[in-house]
């Protein structure tokens, strides 16, 4: 199985409770993300989480570490965003997340933020936080 991370399981990797462990047990899995995803981190680590840009950097690097090269978004990838947006009612951004995922040729996106279960040109979307109760970070 090909798996693609949304940034959510990077950001929940980054704190401690029951989201973070999964998430962390699923990048030790390996998986994929797109440059998106790392900036999205970034932004969050930055405004959120107010981490130094020392700090953020050797995020970057365990991510680097971790995972497959983070994949570039080209124009193709814009357009094909736009279809999934407007065939399929994603927001903008998730569209690009998932047209990634499925430029990537993976079977599995994992995200908090999209519909579990959606299947969209053999992508799976996949809430791993399921059953966890709300107020576990």
């Amino acid at each position: 199985m090909s798996a693609f991370l949304d940034t959510n399981i990077l950001v929940y990797a980054q704190q401690t409770g029951p989201k973070a462990t999964i998430s962390q047990d699923l990048i030790a899995e390996g998986g994929t993300i797109s440059v998106q995803v790392l900036n999205e981190l970034t932004n969050v680590l930055r405004k959120k989480d107010n981490r130094s840009w020392r700090d953020i950097e050797l995020v970057l690097d365990d991510v680097d570490n971790a995972l497959e090269p983070a994949l570039p978004l080209a124009a193709a990838t814009t357009r094909a965003a736009l279809a999934l947006a407007r065939d399929h009612g994603f927001a903008f951004y998730d569209a690009l997340i998932v047209a990634a995922a499925i430029e990537a040729g993976c079977d599995v996106l994992y995200s908090e933020d999209m519909q579990h279960g959606r299947s969209i040109a053999g992508l799976s979307i996949v809430n791993p936080f399921l059953g966890i109760g709300p107020g576990h970070p």
